[in-house]
């Protein structure tokens, strides 16, 4: 739960903050991998299982459901903070202080509501109380039982004049598991700045394009991508899904492409007659590769 920190104690815990953050937005690698995050700004109150191969995930809500995509941002920016801390610092540590109107900056807010600094309430609560369990290792060393994104969550507020209390500064230690990925692992990737503009599905195939595709295409079953992406829609409400993706043509950095194929495998339709299997199949790529595709094809 996020806790409001008493007057005497604000000025030792914010004297120093690290925003505002100059460097670049970036993400660890295996947070960027697997679904870690609901999709849905609906409150996800069941818990969620995955396995991938070896890899397998438990994730657990809180009283206010499971950590979204949208509040991943707020793990994004800590993350970032923290990367950049090392980079330009040598300094490590699990613990950040930040201004909420840095936050907002970063993300992409220029004027932030009320609205919006009570999602960020209730996101910075989810976060602290979603339990995540995984065999994944972080800094050669695995996590048994579970752990919240963020340890502790602090919040220093100010009262306004109309009444209203609006949110300012904030003190967050993130997990064990988190930090040794950020500090010993060395995968963090830069994130694109639109890449806050985007739904929750378009952010998990950016992210997972950014894992796998940056040395060629990356091409997978459809039900693979989807479970990768954490979906729990149904196969052709997913493909839907996916269609609008690759229509409207937003994701920065990459694109997507969809087509079918069919299999030498044959299997028995509803009337008992052997057809060959169809399957749909999803492309992952960078954009300017598909650009240089078209500039050797006119080229020759």
């Amino acid at each position: 739960m996020t806790k409001t920190i008493s007057a005497p104690m604000q000025g030792r815990l914010f004297d120093r903050l690290d925003s505002p953050m100059t460097g670049k937005v970036r993400g660890e690698r295996s947070v960027m991998d697997f679904p870690l995050f609901a999709l849905s700004k609906k409150p996800q109150m069941e818990e969620i299982r995955y396995e991938f191969g070896d890899v397998k995930i438990q994730i657990k809500p809180s009283s206010m459901g499971i950590a979204t995509m949208w509040d991943k941002e707020i793990l994004i920016y800590v993350s970032s903070v923290i990367a950049n801390r090392m980079q330009d610092l040598g300094e490590s540590g699990r613990e950040v202080k930040f201004n909420t109107h840095d936050f907002f900056r970063v993300t992409g807010v220029n004027r932030p509501s009320k609205r919006d600094y009570e999602r960020f309430s209730d996101a910075l609560a989810r976060l602290q109380g979603t339990q995540i369990q995984t065999n994944i290792e972080t800094g050669n060393r695995g996590t048994r039982g579970y752990f919240s994104w963020f340890s502790e969550a602090h919040s220093e507020t100010r009262r306004l004049p109309d009444g209203t209390v609006q949110l300012e500064s904030v003190r967050v230690m993130i997990c064990d598991w988190l930090a040794r990925a950020i500090t010993y692992d060395n995968r963090m990737y830069n994130y694109h700045s639109d890449y806050f503009k985007l739904g929750s599905i378009e952010r998990r195939i950016y992210e997972l394009a950014h894992c796998y595709s940056d040395s060629g295409d990356y091409e997978v079953p459809l039900e693979y991508l989807a479970s990768k992406i954490g979906s729990q829609a149904g196969t052709a409400k997913f493909r839907q899904q996916l269609k609008k993706v690759e229509s409207e043509d937003r994701l920065p950095e990459y694109e997507i492409a969809i087509h079918d194929v069919v299999s030498n495998d044959k299997v028995e339709d509803a009337r008992g007659r052997k057809i060959r299997k169809q399957q749909t199949m999803v492309v992952l790529r960078r954009r300017q590769q598909k650009r240089a595709s078209k500039e050797r094809l006119a080229a020759a």
